[in-house]
């Protein structure tokens, strides 16, 4: 226990809090524009970043991974707050955590591996590029003091790191917003502001029961939201703790991120603040930038309500170009390039799934269709190709009366009409072996073309014979078969 505690917080001190306060700097203008999206002030964005952050740092599942309020789920609060106003919106993000902490004992972090990694792969390329959409507006119909800001950003962050000695000591983010900083206050330099984003909050967040009735009423309203924004918030966790575990060639547990993101968000529901789940692009930041532990992720927490609070003034002067830089460089590293290298040595029916994926969640703006799409196609796909290695190799006696099938490979809903095309029921026999000592029966389909099999035989006058079922297969065909059963044939053939 006291080694994982000293490897998760204190392996990598002052990288986790240099990489901690280059999230943080990143976390102000996002919460805002989060804020907005959702329809509530810029502060209930901040105050659930700043919470979520904190308490995921100490019960998430994923050392190193930043969670706060993110756009995913800003876009799904937009209708409850419009209609229903903030409190509903508090107690709805309340039972959000509640329905997460429940996900988490349902062991439902482990469905992850049903996910593949074309899908996976096609959500990252449609988060960089979300990402880098979500730059333009700042970047559209302004002065060309914008462009060369971001531009020198973009040096900053790509050069510094080849700067002798010190080029290695400070992330080239956080040289990057300082420099610019600077820069536009010493030049005084007429550039938009994260000051123009929104008021920032001037006091800590302080413990608030939402002010609703509790009873059926309220919970018919909220739970809609509830359900969606838990289903995407654990979605959008899962996926980028995945992506994380491959950044830092580590593994997590994710039914413990699953549980960590509902008690993170019941806080952030107790002090004023929206639902949250893991952010990619921070998560990203923070990796890139050398964060690793969970001192990284408390860091980011805790310096963001202190740069609000403390340094106030400061934070609103950082030219909002500067973060702009900072997240073109997330987008530019987020996105799997190698994927584009590889598409012609990749299957069609991979590229097909990634494509898709990419096109459905940047078309939609939703995280949970263009995942379930995805999974849904290369479900199909894995479907039908395995589909495809089931054979059926007849031979036949010395005398011509007896014919053995051998069946070799996976006899389920995909392969089932194959399974029984692979017989010849006009031939005339005295006895048909049927021997699946090779094969395996998955699925009440796959019985149900045998049950056709055997009694298409019998009803043609030969004795049919099944043989070298495994236990697994034995143990589906003798309990849903009906092949050896009294009116097999009129319950098969349907009486014909």
């Amino acid at each position: 226990m006291m080694n994982m505690i000293r490897s998760q917080w204190l392996g990598n001190i002052r990288g986790d809090l240099l990489a901690g306060i280059v999230v943080a700097l990143a976390l102000i203008p996002e919460a805002i524009a989060f804020s907005i999206i959702a329809g509530v002030d810029p502060k209930v964005g901040l105050y659930a970043s700043f919470c979520i952050a904190v308490i995921i740092a100490f019960v998430g599942g994923r050392p190193g991974m930043i969670s706060a309020a993110t756009g995913a789920m800003a876009l799904l609060m937009v209708t409850l707050v419009k209609e229903h106003g903030l409190q509903y919106l508090l107690v709805a993000t309340l039972l959000t955590g509640v329905l997460q902490i429940v996900a988490g004992y349902l062991k439902l972090g482990d469905l992850m591996r049903f996910v593949s990694r074309s899908v996976v792969t096609g959500f990252v390329n449609a988060l960089a590029i979300l990402i880098f959409m979500a730059q333009l507006p700042e970047l559209t119909n302004v002065t060309w003091h914008v462009y060369a800001m971001t531009a020198a950003g973009l040096g900053i962050i790509y050069l510094f790191p080849y700067v002798p000695k010190v080029g290695k000591l400070l992330p080239s983010p956080l040289v990057c917003i300082i420099t610019l900083t600077l820069a536009a206050i010493f030049w005084n330099i007429d550039i938009r502001t994260v000051g123009d984003m929104g008021q920032l909050p001037d006091t800590l967040p302080i413990f608030l029961w939402p002010d609703v009735p509790l009873n059926l009423e309220t919970l018919k309203i909220i739970l809609p939201y509830s359900i969606g924004l838990a289903v995407v918030g654990l979605l959008e966790s899962m996926m980028t703790a995945t992506i994380v575990d491959d950044l830092t060639d580590t593994e997590s547990d994710k039914n413990r991120e699953c549980r960590g993101q509902g008690i993170a968000n019941i806080g952030a529901g107790l002090l004023g603040g929206m639902a949250g789940c893991a952010m990619i692009g921070q998560s990203v930041i923070n990796v890139k930038s050398g964060g690793r532990g969970r001192l990284s992720t408390l860091t980011a927490g805790v310096f963001l309500m202190v740069m609000i609070l403390v340094l106030d003034e400061w934070l609103k002067q950082i030219p909002m170009a500067a973060l702009v830089a900072v997240m073109i460089m997330v987008s530019i590293g987020t996105f799997s390039w190698d994927s584009l290298r590889k598409m012609r040595k990749h299957p069609l029916s991979t590229n097909i799934v990634m494509v898709t994926t990419v096109v459905v969640v940047v078309a939609t703006h939703n995280l949970a269709i263009g995942v379930g799409v995805g999974v849904l196609l290369a479900a199909m796909f894995f479907a039908n190709k395995i589909g495809h290695f089931m054979h059926v190799s007849p031979t036949i006696d010395a005398a011509g009366s007896e014919r053995i099938y051998h069946v070799t490979g996976q006899v389920f809903f995909s392969s089932a009409d194959k399974f029984v095309a692979s017989f010849d029921f006009k031939e005339a026999l005295d006895k048909v072996v049927i021997d699946l000592t090779k094969a395996h029966f998955w699925d009440i389909t796959a019985v149900g073309a045998l049950d056709k099999v055997v009694i298409k035989f019998r009803r043609d006058g030969a004795e049919v014979e099944v043989i070298g079922l495994n236990e697994a297969s034995a143990t589906i065909v003798d309990r849903f078969g009906v092949h050896d059963k009294p009116g097999a044939t009129d319950e098969i053939m349907g009486g014909h």
